[in-house]
């Protein structure tokens, strides 16, 4: 006789909302067993800031944020739950495995481990110490802000070849260097890059150093083979050094609880088995030839069929059984899907899709409180867009209202201020128009100012209580960044629970004057304080260690 399973209990936890984990999810969710997956960042992982996809058998052309959230809608279909938290601690021993995150505790029989990779620093000098003011990771996220500049891009793998082509956009000029004697990737890839008349190609060439004063100015780099020096100093300007030098497994919480090789990726039995029973790993974390999207369905497949095997055994040796997914009916905090630019729009309602308008009516349905979010606008175009906008959303709900304020002092516009529904200032603003890669976090921040919001542990929430001084967080985002969100949702996280804190978020594009002031060239970029520019994504614990 089965027993009772608690809500948190579930036959497979997968870490990781990548194309690996989404896998694993449509084929566990379909066989009938409750999956969930904790994704911190954005559901797609690495491949969404990938613009064109043209290699994934059947589909000959699409992005990667479209591919994804194909798969993302299946697995929900299936019955597969999402929650956008961070997983702080598991403990992966035993029949019964717990998966710690910052936003509560859950337990299942198996585990999948799709964690992913993230992009590895060279390490030559200089680049720590640029790192945002002019040495970058992500074409997509910052290449705008070297638009009319020299860039140099440095790899020789399919991201260096494809974002330089990408970084021809906005570039006066690309200078690809790589350490040996030619591209390693598809010749096609490849081919792209060495006959675009926009792109010189450095054969066993490598960067000594960059220097510069609050930006880049010069770069020093050497013919491997011939010893021979060279700089580049433009007189009088700057130029931007993008890194696309490989990548480093996502492994850190798992160092001492499964085996690692010696650069920390997941050893695994061609079965996707770990070295703890019940472990099982997928996609970019793993040891493999091959990093692509058809890599990390297949592992996620793999990995997959185990489990089923695996849950099932377990269910008969501990007599718990937990709930069967409801195909169509997942359970999901938000929405991956971005909010349309108004050159997308065709009237009022195509502001939000039914699909936004139906994961929006998920987060009204649990505000705690109603809000007031008040305009501070002028007469520019992005403030028509910024009323419009806030005008539509709280047209969705009775949750929701706004109001236009006529003395906007000192407030650099346009902006919306999340309120209490008297007015008061919760301590969160976005200055801009909060679309893109920011409409998920906007939404966030007005449900965690609606009441106690996203759950966090009782051990941060109590740091996040005893700020007793003013601390004011500037954070300068891009709608194009994938990495903005999570310091933004972050941010105001924090601020929404403790009145000595504000978080106000600026959209660059609209304030150049504040990129100018902090020679700020990669984003996420936030100051606290008034201290210095700080870059690069941050969750809430790593935000607290920051403000002290």
């Amino acid at each position: 006789m089965s027993a009772a399973a608690s809500d948190n209990m579930y036959d497979v936890i997968i870490i990781g909302g990548g194309p690996a984990g989404l896998t694993a999810a449509i084929y566990l969710a379909r066989a009938c067993y409750r999956v969930l997956i904790v994704e911190k960042e954005k559901w797609g992982g690495q491949i969404t800031i990938t613009s064109e996809v043209v290699n994934y058998p059947g589909i000959e052309k699409t992005s990667g944020e479209a591919l994804t959230e194909g798969m993302r809608k299946q697995a929900a279909g299936f019955g597969a739950e999402f929650k956008l938290a961070e997983v702080i601690d598991v403990e992966l021993e035993g029949d019964i495995k717990k998966i710690k995150t910052s936003a509560g505790s859950y337990e299942c029989f198996g585990v999948v481990i799709a964690t992913g990779a993230h992009p590895r620093m060279i390490g030559f000098k200089g680049e720590e110490e640029f790192k945002g003011h002019g040495v970058a990771y992500c074409a997509t996220c910052d290449g705008e802000f070297f638009t009319g500049k020299e860039v140099f891009v440095i790899g020789g793998g399919f991201a260096a070849a494809e974002e330089a082509v990408f970084l021809t956009k906005y570039a006066s000029h690309v200078t690809v260097m790589m350490r040996g004697d030619d591209f390693k990737c598809a010749k096609s890839t490849a081919d792209e890059a060495k006959n675009n008349p926009n792109i010189t190609v450095l054969y066993n060439t490598e960067v000594e150093e960059v220097t510069g004063d609050s930006v880049l100015r010069r770069i020093v780099y050497k013919n491997n083979k011939t010893g021979e020096t060279k700089e580049f100093a433009p007189d009088g300007d700057t130029f931007g050094v993008f890194v696309f030098a490989g990548y480093t497994p996502s492994t850190d919480l798992f160092k001492g609880k499964i085996e690692l090789d010696e650069k920390g990726y997941i050893i695994t039995d061609p079965e996707k088995k770990t070295s703890v029973e019940g472990v099982y790993a997928a996609g970019d974390v793993c040891i493999k030839n091959l990093r692509q999207v058809v890599t990390a369905t297949g592992d996620g497949a793999i990995a997959a069929t185990g489990l089923e095997k695996y849950a099932s055994e377990m269910e008969k040796k501990t007599g718990i059984t937990p709930d069967r997914p409801k195909s169509g009916a997942a359970k999901e905090e938000t929405s991956s899907t971005e909010a349309p630019s108004k050159d997308e729009k065709s009237d009022d309602a195509a502001l939000f899709t039914p699909d936004m308008i139906s994961q929006l009516n998920m987060v009204f349905e649990r505000m705690e409180h109603p809000l007031l979010l008040k305009l501070y606008l002028d007469d520019s175009h992005t403030s028509e867009e910024l009323d419009e906008y806030i005008e539509t959303l709280s047209g969705l709900t009775d949750k929701l209202s706004f109001e236009m304020v006529k003395d906007t002092g000192d407030v650099k516009l346009p902006c919306v201020k999340i309120c209490k529904e008297d007015g008061t200032e919760t301590g969160l603003a976005f200055h801009g128009v909060p679309g893109g890669h920011e409409f998920n976090s906007f939404i966030l921040g007005i449900y965690n100012a609606s009441g106690h919001g996203q759950k966090l542990s009782e051990e941060t929430e109590a740091k996040i209580a005893a700020i007793n001084r003013p601390v004011n967080m500037v954070i300068m985002v891009s709608l194009s960044c994938t990495m903005c969100p999570d310091l933004v949702v972050a941010a105001q996280k924090i601020a929404s629970m403790n009145d000595n804190v504000t978080a106000e978020v600026y959209d660059l594009q609209h304030f150049p004057d504040m990129k100018d002031k902090f020679n700020v060239m990669s984003v996420p970029c936030f100051i606290i304080n008034d201290g210095a520019p700080q870059f690069g994504k941050k969750n809430v614990d790593q935000l607290l260690e920051l403000i002290g």
